[in-house]
């Protein structure tokens, strides 16, 4: 009999704990993963594939406005936030499903819940307890934000994912490629956007040719960028 109940268990099914689960079942262990919300990870659920479908959607903008000098003539283009992050999330959807369906035909048991480690070789989850020769600990990570006044007022990245009702001003803190990139998401849909950074210019660490000449056309699409600046608080007034 044996001495656990799985070779295998991974907390986390995001890339590292999915690919770790599916390619040890693959070799004929007896694996089992935990994950608390949809399976898939950062890239799949609240990175790559969700941002570039606004990115996509947003970058239409562009394209009906330059359609005009290509002979196209585009009569009463129409934007609805609402129905791309339906679409959006009926993909994420698709996706999740793809993954699950993967792990089980490679042999691997989904445990749905929060997994806490009770000990080396012991994992509780959803009031049940398993037991395994080797526990993968692959949470990954999450935003983090500053504990600065009126802190609780602020979205991360997540939640901007996932706006009901787009916005007619945002103030994006930070000067990396997400930063940016939501920036010029809810600027071509006609969102007023401040961008706020503690560097010279955006994207900090990157070639400083780029940097320049990206800030250049992010101002002239209307984005203010207030460099040199910190956040020291934040204040929720009627207007904003």
């Amino acid at each position: 009999m044996p001495k656990y109940d799985y070779d295998l268990v991974a907390i986390g099914a995001g890339s590292g704990g999915v690919r770790a689960a599916r390619m040890a079942a693959a070799f004929g262990a007896r694996v089992a993963i935990c994950e608390q919300d949809r399976v898939g990870g950062t890239c799949v659920l609240r990175g790559c594939v969700p941002k570039k479908l606004l990115v996509i959607g947003a970058h239409f903008a562009d394209d009906f406005e330059d359609a005009a000098g290509y002979g196209w003539t585009v009569k009463e283009a129409g934007f609805n936030w609402a129905a791309l992050i339906a679409a959006k999330n009926r993909e994420i959807k698709r996706l999740n499903g793809v993954y699950m369906r993967t792990l089980r035909e490679n042999g691997v048991e989904i445990l749905a819940g929060r997994a806490v480690l009770a000990d080396p070789h012991t994992v509780e989850i959803g009031g049940k307890s398993v037991t395994s020769r080797h526990v993968l600990i692959a949470t990954g990570g999450h935003p983090v934000t500053p504990d600065i006044a009126g802190i609780e007022q602020v979205i991360s990245s997540n939640e901007a994912l996932d706006l009901m009702r787009l916005p007619e001003r945002m103030v994006i803190v930070g000067g990396g490629y997400i930063a940016v990139e939501f920036a010029g998401i809810f600027s071509s849909l006609g969102v007023e956007v401040t961008e706020i950074l503690r560097a010279d210019t955006v994207l900090r660490g990157f070639d400083q040719d780029l940097r320049t000449i990206l800030a250049d056309e992010m101002i002239k699409r209307g984005i203010e960028i207030r460099c040199g600046t910190v956040v020291a608080g934040i204040d929720k007034k009627d207007s904003g």
